[in-house]
């Protein structure tokens, strides 16, 4: 029996061989027309494009079975951080060193002097008898202050011969000074060869033609003074008065505050440019005082009179240029009762503090009686550089310049305030064309 089982798989098997090979055969005999709409004509083997395998749907992940039965998510897929762009980094650029400021010339040539020599600067000398040239080199002057007898008898051209050699004969240029106020006060006029006539007084001035005549009298004579070598005027007299009496009433504009004001202003308006400096004298205002040439002046006035109207002519004067103060020998009782006025200092507080001032204070002549009532010539030098002068008017050249230069290498003049002092005096000089 199992011999035929087996013989009938055979024939079955064998049948079923011959029924697919029939199919094959009528499948490969009759291959469908190239023609027929939707199959490509076959590419010639060397053309034949390659197979690309169909895309495989991505499964999303399945969630993993715990083995206490819970469902596990799939962990998240970690993202990729898009790649980021290098920013280039620019190269530093090159740093200049900044120009150091400028140095200031006068601060240069007052560190390249000597002690000796920032002292001279201090000093307004009168003009001596002799040796004025001698005097000029060994004391380092700062400047001579010339009187009518200095002039006395002298043409323009020697005037000239003389001023041009005290400039020559000085390292740093000289303040050649006059007091040419006009009327009473006139050193360079009063000679007839340097001028036929006196100048007139302001208060004739005024009278004649107001400020106009006032200011061409001031134009005529800077210009005059410029052309003797004379750089230095001590005028205007700014002291208030309107009476006859007064001491200083001939030397004054003999009109009120307000009208004083404003000569004052036009006389200084009228030097600038012209080479000449202009003294604004003498704070902080006369009155109606003694002279102080011959002895001591009080004045009991308040300081609401000096604030309302003595102050203001100075003030204007002030604005109105490039100008130096002269400090009177008067004692101010409402400012400092126990010094004169040049030697106070609560009255330079005053002068640089409440009014402002930062040019050159000077002493009126420390050789006045008014003076030598308090302090002798030597102790009035160094109370006048101690107090706030920046140039002291002096009579007694020898042994004042010892006594500052003295108190100045012992530290009692503090370096500061020498120079201080000094500074101004060379910043003045520069103001008036004497240094560049």
């Amino acid at each position: 029996m199992r011999k035929h089982r087996g013989l009938h798989v055979f024939l079955i098997l064998l049948l079923l061989s011959g029924v697919l090979l029939a199919l094959f055969l009528h499948h490969g005999t009759e291959p469908e027309p190239a023609s027929q709409a939707g199959v490509p004509e076959q590419l010639p083997p060397t053309m034949e494009e390659p197979e690309v395998p169909p895309e495989q749907p991505v499964e999303p992940a399945q969630e993993e079975q715990s083995p206490d039965g819970q469902m596990t998510p799939p962990e998240p897929e970690e993202e990729t951080a898009p790649e980021e762009t290098p920013v280039p980094v620019p190269e530093p650029e090159t740093q200049l060193e900044p120009e150091p400021p400028a140095q200031d010339p006068l601060q240069t040539l007052l560190a390249s002097m000597s002690l000796e020599e920032q002292v001279g600067q201090l000093f307004l000398a009168r003009y001596p008898d002799s040796g004025a040239l001698d005097a000029a080199k060994t004391y380092h002057l700062g400047g001579y202050l010339l009187f009518a007898r200095d002039l006395s008898g002298l043409d323009k051209a020697q005037v000239q011969a003389m001023t041009t050699a005290l400039q020559e004969a000085s390292e740093i240029p000289m303040l050649l000074a006059v007091d040419e106020e006009g009327g009473t006060v006139c050193r360079v006029s009063s000679n007839p060869n340097l001028r036929a006539t006196r100048f007139a007084s302001p208060q004739k001035l005024l009278a004649a033609g107001g400020l106009d005549a006032l200011r061409a009298d001031q134009q005529e004579k800077t210009a005059l003074l410029a052309s003797l070598g004379l750089n230095l005027n001590l005028a205007p007299v700014c002291d208030l008065s309107q009476d006859p009496q007064d001491f200083i009433f001939d030397r004054s504009m003999g009109l009120d505050a307000q009208g004083t004001a404003e000569a004052v202003s036009v006389l200084v308006e009228a030097a600038e440019g012209s080479g000449v400096g202009a003294v604004l004298k003498h704070f902080p205002g006369y009155g109606n005082n003694a002279d102080t040439h011959t002895g001591v002046a009080y004045d009991p006035r308040s300081y609401e009179t000096f604030q309302t109207a003595d102050f203001l002519p100075f003030q204007a004067g002030m604005a109105a240029g490039s100008v130096g103060v002269l400090v009177s020998h008067n004692v101010v009782q409402c400012m400092d009762p126990d010094h004169p006025a040049s030697l106070s200092a609560e009255v330079h507080r005053i002068l640089r503090q409440e009014l402002g001032f930062q040019g050159v204070v000077m002493t009126d002549d420390l050789a006045m009686a008014a003076i030598g009532s308090w302090y002798s010539p030597e102790e009035a030098a160094v109370q006048a550089v101690l107090v706030g002068n920046d140039l002291l008017i002096s009579s007694s050249l020898d042994t004042q310049y010892q006594a500052v230069l003295d108190a100045a290498r012992s530290g009692r003049i503090p370096q500061e305030r020498l120079e201080e002092a000094c500074l101004r005096v060379l910043r003045w000089k520069q103001q008036l064309g004497l240094l560049e």
